[in-house]
């Protein structure tokens, strides 16, 4: 297929560029600046041109490739870009569409005065007094800045581009008298520059609804001054939007997706402060025709003509799609959601967006999606600090509980920590204490990026004591950092055993090898006794949830003594005698049986039922609890079955010498549901 060349100018342009790369056709965008070049957001499909061409360097460039259209779609008054866009089409076979800016509706402006040229305008403002908008863009402005009189009362509105800004200080003008902005401008906007500048009169050209023509008449109208209009825009010759895209899918054999097409930008706003915006974030908001986030999130940006306090797919998508249904003024709607801090970084930006693209796969809705990223508040704080944090652990714990975090501190020197308000502070402290960890560093970053910031280092006693609300970050740096052992690591003697039974060390370590456990895990350990095999898997990971089952009333005290030992707030204890209870629990991916309670079918029948892919090991003391193993699993099907035999034995002192006292043999069976296998090891 060809591309499509676009000379882009205009609003129309821009939005003609994203429906033919929503609609996957090749196309190249001509525009003359760079700014014209930077709103043009990457795209595989899109190729963008800057630069301004003569006819011949146009026909040069056309030539240069492989298009099947062209399509003028440069602003109405720059007539001489239009004619040379016509001249090098000329001629070929190559069809030329000029895309129409639509008009505004009918003037109703009382206080409108109309002018040909650009000349008798300001030959008019020479008769004014007070202040002058000009609105007409940076190409005309020489001819209002003849007369030094009319100059000085002037402030000229301008894209934020290097050379517009370059001629008007080319012309003279003070800095105060640039304002340098990306429009079109609601009513209300308009309105306020009127008021913040004094202007007593606007001088502008029919530039279209896309253009915010009407809004400026508004504008004018509430304020009371008069507009001078040049060159009131006769009939143009060409096509509307919804005839040009018609066209192109005639020359490119292919539907283009026109209707209610939406540009969807998910942007992080950082801690908050306008400042800290990045600049594409912040061209994202003004631009937004539709503006949706947290109510907090969204309250500064009143400019915006459609603002909504939502934030989660459920809330975002239903309307999206209601808009997009009654959606007929506008091709092209620019939708900013905004969430706070750092769009990847413990963000609700990921589940929004994710949802959104399935909506946009399946043709729910007619959009493009992009995410911007912001500046976290962990970034921040470091900066404030002088502190880096490569190499540091960075949790939230902001609205829900962090599993295992003073364990995650103590094996960290340095632990950001994103916070929801003084009661986590609070929290932070007790726990330090209650650790032993005392001697560490609390950084607390109050209300970052906001005039009332402060970075305080604190104690873990005067964490505890923090009244003040608001939002925290904190840095928690610890002196006396113990390395995580990355193999399971506890001996017999460190465990709370009393007179219940216990999975030695050694076996421990050989059945929790052989159930190969993976990030995530959901392990039941059944018949769990003083909790030895939970503890030790349970602080293999983080990501592993343990449930611990056991009936006795004893052993299940013993287990909750452990976990708090241990620190260990990923496991679950639960009295029961399995598998009464199993159906209550989230699906396992793995189960260690270490006492079946002489209810061993029972047990396999109902971990198979909940996860037929399920890795078990089975621990057995007894010829005849093996051959119960294998009888059973013969009723299944199971693939890397193994059995092993395990005989430890320990050193006993008797007088000066040194004898091996033998353990009890052990067998440890591992295997998986599934697809039987041609070799049982037995």
């Amino acid at each position: 297929m060809k591309e499509i060349l676009v000379f882009a100018g205009t609003t129309e342009g821009r939005q003609l560029s994203e429906i033919l790369a929503a609609s996957r056709i090749m196309h190249t965008v001509c525009v003359a600046t760079e700014y014209g070049e930077m709103i043009f957001a990457p795209h595989p499909l899109r190729t963008v041109h800057c630069g301004r061409m003569d006819q011949a360097e146009i026909e040069t460039f056309i030539q240069s490739g492989n298009f099947g259209a062209v399509v003028d779609a440069t602003h109405p008054y720059a007539k001489e870009v239009t004619e040379n866009i016509w001249m090098a089409v000329k001629g070929r076979d190559l069809p030329y569409l000029r895309l129409k800016r639509e008009t505004s509706a009918e003037l109703t402006q009382e206080h409108i005065r109309r002018f040909d040229s650009n000349e008798e305008c300001a030959k008019a403002l020479e008769e004014t007094e007070g202040n002058i908008l000009l609105t007409t863009g940076s190409r005309e402005l020489s001819k209002y800045c003849i007369s030094e009189e009319v100059k000085r009362r002037l402030y000229v509105r301008v894209l934020p581009s290097i050379e517009s800004i370059s001629v008007c200080m080319e012309q003279g003008l003070a800095g105060k008298q640039i304002i340098a902005m990306q429009g079109p401008f609601t009513a209300q906007m308009n309105e306020a520059m009127l008021h913040q500048y004094k202007i007593a009169c606007m001088v502008t050209k029919e530039s279209g609804r896309q253009g915010g023509f009407q809004e400026k008449l508004e504008a004018a109208k509430k304020t009371g001054i008069p507009v001078f209009l040049v060159g009131l825009q006769k009939e143009v010759k060409g096509y509307s939007m919804e005839q040009v895209c018609e066209k192109l899918s005639e020359i490119c054999g292919k539907s283009l997706k026109k209707s209610g097409f939406m540009w969807i930008t998910l942007g992080g706003i950082g801690m908050g402060n306008e400042k800290n915006l990045t600049r594409e974030v912040k061209e994202s908001i003004e631009k937004a025709d539709i503006l949706l986030g947290s109510e907090r999130v969204i309250a500064s940006w009143k400019q915006c003509p459609k603002r909504k306090p939502f934030y989660q797919a459920k809330q975002i998508i239903p309307y999206l799609k209601e808009v997009q249904k009654e959606q007929e003024e506008k091709t092209l709607l620019n939708v900013t959601i905004l969430f706070s801090g750092d769009s990847g970084f413990y963000s609700g930006c990921q589940s929004v967006y994710h949802a959104l693209k399935r909506e946009i796969e399946c043709k729910g809705l007619n959009a493009s999606l992009r995410i911007l990223p912001g500046i976290s508040s962990v970034s921040y704080l470091a900066a404030c600090t002088g502190e880096s944090y490569d190499g540091a652990a960075i949790y939230s714990i902001h609205g829900k509980e962090v599993c295992n975090l003073a364990q995650k501190i103590k094996r960290n020197e340095k632990t950001f920590l994103l916070m929801s308000g003084v009661k986590d502070v609070n929290r932070l402290g007790r726990l330090l204490t209650e650790e032993g960890m005392g001697d560490c560093q609390v950084v607390a970053g109050y209300q970052l990026s906001y005039e009332n910031q402060q970075i305080n280092d604190l104690t873990p006693e005067e964490c505890c004591q923090a009244e003040e609300e608001g939002l925290y970050t904190c840095l928690v740096k610890n002196p006396n950092t113990i390395f995580k052992c990355l193999t399971p690591n506890h001996s017999d003697q460190e465990l709370i055993r009393e007179r219940i039974p216990m999975t030695k060390e050694e076996v421990r370590l050989v059945s929790i090898c052989k159930l190969k456990l993976h990030k995530g895990a959901v392990v039941y350990d059944i018949g769990s006794g003083t909790g030895s095999v939970a503890v030790e898997i349970a602080g293999l990971s983080d990501e592993i949830q343990v449930y611990a089952l056991e009936r006795k009333p004893e052993a299940v005290d013993l287990i909750k003594r452990n976990k708090v030992k241990f620190g260990l707030e990923n496991i679950t204890v639960i009295q029961t005698e399995a598998p009464d209870g199993l159906e209550r629990l989230p699906v396992a991916t793995h189960a260690f049986i270490g006492g079946s309670g002489g209810r061993l079918k029972e047990i396999i029948e109902c971990l198979y039922h909940r996860n037929s892919c399920m890795r078990v090991v089975i621990n057995a003391v007894s010829v005849e609890t093996i051959c119960q193993i294998r009888e059973i699993l013969g009723q299944f099907s199971v693939k890397n079955w193994e059995i092993v035999q395990l005989q430890v034995s320990r050193t006993k002192e008797a007088g000066e010498y040194h004898l091996m006292k033998a353990e009890n043999p052990v067998w440890i069976s591992g295997f998986n549901f599934g697809t039987k296998s041609h070799e049982h090891i037995f």
